[in-house]
């Protein structure tokens, strides 16, 4: 698990991808003693630093070397100033490797030449004599960013049993999610009832969708029910069914969830959530097969594997009386616990950068990457509503972007203190969403104590959820 990053403070050597691989940094400048202060300067930090005094040396150790990033000076001739012959190695690196991070340096900065390094690719811009917390910080921001991506797709490659075309995207690169890739790939292929926990907006569903998609019922589609949501009065009908007449506005047969799920998998998402008295029915159906629509008392057969999920402690609920004990044992022959996003991460930079391409590709915006400082307010933020908070977040931010390139303020990250001050600036339905985030933040996720707090019902909660992107 990371260490924990307290406010204003981000170590971005906390999150190492691969510790065994050395980072290795490329740097390029015709004077010898830049060379040497960049390696003095880098080595303590743990960087191998490949020094080379030419433009054709940067490409003679790119044919036969990887680096982590690059930094290279836009000036290699004696008197000149121009910065050509780095804007033209510049595009030469980019048409190579573009996901290699490469930070241009020159003693002769100037905004035209700042905006023309960075239109061509390049990650950042610094001025000799530089500060050296900053080309530090950028190299580790960068470095990290790029490790991610690494590793990602080396995740990718390696797991083809999670990563099968036409299943769901599975994006877990942290230490925290690698005993959960392993239980998925041993329980997925199985028909064992697995009861996924964590967070609101961890990613369950997802999880059980990739259950689903490894197991031999994959070819039939996934049952998907937010029980939490479901009216006490139309619960049965809406898991079991009903017959024409059974009451009042039930005008023609209907056909339940868990038939539709037959020989497929059925997900019922927030199973704390069901009543007491509908649980009894629901441990029926999973201790016999059989279901029984509402106004009938024939029996239907059915074969649904069972995947639920929940954000409650079902234990302390047991023990509180609110949940049946027996019902727990029935849903969890296999617990799989899906960690928060601030105890993954490591998976904030991958996670962003996939959001960013899936949203970039759906509104056809050229915007390719995130600035420096706003990769750094993503791994500070503390992510209340977790994966699908992150993902409102960047698909905000891109909406709101007018550069190439995702900046802190596109992100609108602040903190609680900052978001408490000039209530009277909000709009009401702002207030709404900001006590909403704020309710289901103190209560870690969990829906029924913030609704109990706010003084709503479940669904009315959830509506509100749905609405805020929340």
């Amino acid at each position: 698990m990371p260490t924990t990053i307290k406010p204003g403070e981000v170590n971005l050597t906390t999150f190492r991808y691969d510790s065994e691989t050395p980072v290795r940094v490329l740097a390029a400048d015709d004077q010898e003693h830049i060379l040497e202060a960049l390696d003095l300067l880098l080595h303590p930090q743990g960087y191998r630093v490949d020094k080379v005094r030419s433009p054709a040396l940067v490409r003679e150790a790119l044919a036969s070397n990887s680096y982590d990033a690059i930094l290279i000076d836009l000036n290699y001739t004696r008197d000149t100033t121009s910065g050509q012959e780095g804007l033209d190695l510049l595009s030469q690196i980019v048409a190579l490797d573009a996901t290699v991070p490469v930070i241009v340096m020159t003693a002769w900065g100037n905004v035209e030449l700042a905006v023309e390094a960075m239109r061509r690719g390049a990650r950042d811009f610094v001025q000799k004599p530089w500060e050296n917390e900053r080309l530090v910080s950028i190299l580790r921001t960068q470095i990290e960013l790029h490790r991610a991506l690494q590793h990602a797709a080396r995740l990718e490659a390696e797991n083809r049993l999670l990563r099968a075309e036409g299943r769901p995207e599975f994006i877990a690169t942290a230490p925290a999610m690698q005993p959960v890739l392993e239980t998925i790939a041993r329980v997925g292929p199985s028909d064992a009832n697995v009861l996924i926990t964590g967070e609101h907006g961890t990613g369950k569903e997802v999880v059980a969708q990739t259950l689903h998609a490894l197991s031999a019922r994959a070819s039939r589609p996934l049952v998907a029910v937010n029980t939490g949501a479901i009216p006490d009065g139309v619960f049965e009908s809406e898991l079991f069914g009903h017959v024409k007449g059974a009451f009042t506005d039930a005008r023609t047969d209907r056909i339940g969830r868990f038939e539709l799920a037959d020989n497929s998998t059925i997900f019922l998402d927030e199973i704390g959530n069901v009543p007491l008295r509908q649980q009894a029915k629901l441990l029926r159906v999973l201790e016999s097969g059989e279901i029984e629509r509402v106004g009938s008392s024939r029996p239907r057969r059915v074969n649904v594997r069972v995947l639920s999920a929940t954000n409650t402690d079902l234990p302390a609920a047991c023990t509180a009386g609110q949940f049946r004990e027996d019902l727990l044992f029935r849903l969890n022959t296999v617990e799989i616990h899906v960690p928060a996003l601030r105890e993954r991460r490591e998976d904030i930079p991958v996670l962003a950068a996939h959001f960013l391409a899936r949203y970039a590709a759906r509104y056809r915006r050229a915007v390719q990457r995130f600035d420096p400082a706003a990769i750094q307010a993503l791994l500070q933020y503390s992510w209340p509503g977790n994966v699908r908070e992150l993902e409102h977040t960047i698909e905000r931010a891109l909406l709101m972007c007018r550069t190439a390139e995702i900046q802190p303020a596109d992100l609108s990250l602040t903190s609680p203190r900052a978001q408490t001050q000039n209530l009277e600036d909000f709009s009401l339905e702002a207030v709404e969403a900001l006590l909403v985030r704020k309710a289901l933040q103190r209560f870690q996720g969990n829906v029924s104590q913030a609704a109990e707090a706010l003084g709503l019902s479940r669904g009315a909660l959830y509506r509100r959820m749905e609405k805020y992107g929340v």
